[in-house]
């Protein structure tokens, strides 16, 4: 009997995915986690308003979701005060970028990234056939003249840049991102990962000038608003930009119940203020567990904090390894210098003790 002919470049790929969930940890361990701070979602969970909405529209979870997320397209474009036709919806930043490389990327193409920065990107771009040409960080942060000095010598299509960044946590400020933008070469693509935009400080996100051709921006609703679980982003960019999205997308990839979470979500305002409070003060408290357990919390404009543990990544993974014994998840960059660190998202005041109390064992068992 034969088998399925798959493409040549689909049986060169492995069959695997960026991240190890934490439920696939879970059933491995034969136990739940303590404490859930390793994803980057937002524990402190959606306002009071979005169970409300999710619960109002459940009833109509039979019927499939606006195929032009009319509704939650129009409250964007009044929030951000653009114009709906600057605004494609989708599956969270992840299935937004899968749809952007196939926009751009084919075989032998030519994108530029950074080593070590978030990796699903990459998993895209090696699904199309694509070639990744990678730059280092410098400084614990993406180097955005090194990004724009790579594309010009490889002649890339797409350059993929987050700020703030994952997984380290640092920024840059509108200005040096603006001057990016200001250079960057002609036919190439600028993908401006900026899922961690209600978190940083001011002065981060330049202005909203969607009249660049080449530029996208993305934001998510599974960070600060709290709906990780509902997998809703969207992407700013030039109405052109987004027509070609609409011929690729999945138009019936966002459902009833996300749609009608994101719009109360993006009503509530207030409790989106308060979350990033509770944000500002984890952060605090997880570099004062770091500093008293005599490491280097390093400056984070996220919802987490990475914590240099002082040493080579084989310790670093010997930390993991034990916070998630203890039942504590956390992650850690992949990439060497940076894989020296290990990445804890902001959790409750429980969460958080409980992280306090794993990790000087950790640190003790990666000792040994």
């Amino acid at each position: 009997m034969t088998k399925p002919r798959y493409t040549p470049l689909v049986q060169t790929l492995p069959a695997a995915v960026p991240f190890v969930g934490p439920e696939t940890q879970e059933r491995a361990r034969g136990a739940g986690f303590t404490a859930r701070l390793g994803a980057n979602e937002s524990v402190f969970g959606p306002s009071p308003r979005v169970v409300a909405a999710i619960a109002g529209a459940a009833p109509d979870a039979w019927m499939y979701g606006d195929p032009e997320v009319h509704d939650l397209r129009a409250a964007l474009a009044t929030h951000h005060r653009i114009a709906p036709e600057n605004i494609v919806v989708g599956e969270g930043i992840d299935g937004l970028l899968g749809y952007l490389v196939r926009l751009l990327i084919g075989p032998d193409d030519a994108v530029v990234t950074s080593d070590g920065a978030y990796p699903t990107f990459n998993y895209h771009v090696a699904g199309f056939g694509g070639v990744l040409h990678k730059v280092p960080y410098v400084g614990d942060r993406e180097d955005p003249d090194t990004l724009i000095a790579k594309a010009i010598a490889v002649d890339a299509k797409l350059i993929y840049f987050a700020n703030p960044d994952n997984p380290m946590g640092s920024w840059h400020d509108a200005a040096t991102v603006q001057r990016m933008i200001d250079r960057l070469p002609d036919g190439c693509v600028l993908a401006l990962d900026e899922a961690y935009a209600d978190t940083a400080p001011e002065g981060t996100i330049p202005p909203l000038d969607l009249t660049h051709p080449r530029v996208i921006r993305f934001r998510t609703f599974s960070k600060a608003y709290g709906l990780a679980g509902m997998r809703v982003g969207y992407g700013l960019a030039a109405p052109d930009f987004i027509t070609a999205f609409n011929k690729i997308r999945n138009h019936f990839g966002m459902g009833r119940v996300a749609q009608s979470a994101a719009l109360a979500a993006l009503a509530d305002q207030d409790y989106l203020a308060e979350t990033i409070t509770k944000i500002t003060a984890a952060r605090d408290t997880i570099g004062r567990i770091a500093r008293d357990n005599g490491l280097t919390p390093l400056p984070s404009a996220t919802n987490f904090v990475t914590i240099d543990c002082g040493s080579e990544g084989a310790f670093a993974r010997a930390v993991v390894a034990s916070l998630v014994a203890q039942g504590i998840f956390v992650r850690m960059p992949f990439t060497a210098p940076q894989d020296r660190c290990i990445r804890v998202s902001c959790g409750t005041d429980a969460d958080l003790d409980a992280f306090a109390r794993a990790l000087p064992k950790a640190l003790a068992d990666a000792s040994r």
